[in-house]
């Protein structure tokens, strides 16, 4: 068998006919490939049609609920709260507060028990007409004030407890129904035959008397000096008709 050299088995295999399977499957594979080119392509433009889809509903979407948001702050700001019904207010009554000191020339002794005496009140208290201790409760009584001020005749009553003394030096009560009121009177030792006596008295102003509220605390003022003046001259006699 004769020998081929290189060159003719090159001339040989470059006039060798291709067989038609080969080339059917070239043809084949091209168009698989053209295929899948097509199909990419076609996926490539769905998706971007999908993604402006969403893009256009997250517009929209954002849109409507930026006009809500805008709408729902309109009617925010122009809608009006239900209006508040305002009651009259009861009127508050006004207390005033009046301190006096004055020095009685009588023991510390004799001025509290005189002191301690309510139903002697009337005896040195300008404006005191009546005072009743009762009978089965003795740290009560019953007061009554009349007094002709201000152009009018004037007229209170009141229920009153006395508080728990400290002897020889306190004295101190409330009311608990009439003309609100409370007070404490205090002793203080000046010397064996004398001593000092401070007189708290605070009253709630009465509706009557509203008017003349700024000149009634200095009236008042002015009627207790009065009165521990009168208390001044009571005791020495008290003292004089208590037994020793």
């Amino acid at each position: 068998m004769p020998i081929l050299s290189s060159s003719t088995l090159l001339q040989m295999s470059a006039t060798a006919v291709v067989p038609s399977s080969v080339t059917m499957s070239a043809a084949a594979t091209s168009a698989s490939a053209s295929h899948i080119l097509n199909h990419n392509h076609q996926l490539i433009v769905s998706l971007n049609g999908r993604r402006k889809s969403i893009n256009a509903s997250s517009s929209s979407f954002i849109g409507s609920y930026r006009l809500n948001c805008s709408i729902s702050r309109s009617s925010r700001r122009i809608s009006y709260p239900s209006p508040i019904r305002i009651r009259p207010l009861s009127p508050v009554m006004e207390w005033q507060d009046c301190t006096i000191k004055m020095e009685v020339d009588v023991p510390i002794s004799v001025a509290y028990n005189c002191y301690s005496d309510r139903e002697a009140f009337p005896e040195w208290m300008p404006f005191i007409s009546t005072v009743k201790i009762l009978e089965d409760k003795p740290d009560l009584s019953r007061w009554s004030l009349k007094y002709q001020a201000f152009g009018q005749n004037i007229e209170y009553s009141w229920l009153a407890r006395n508080m728990q003394p400290t002897p020889n030096q306190k004295i101190h009560w409330r009311s608990l129904e009439g003309l609100p009121n409370r007070g404490a009177v205090r002793f203080f030792p000046k010397g064996p035959s004398s001593c000092i006596i401070e007189l708290t008295f605070s009253y709630e102003v009465p509706q009557l008397l509203v008017p003349v509220a700024s000149a009634l605390k200095p009236f008042t003022e002015n009627l207790l000096t009065q009165g521990l003046e009168r208390f001044a001259t009571f005791a020495k006699s008290y003292s004089a008709d208590t037994p020793k």
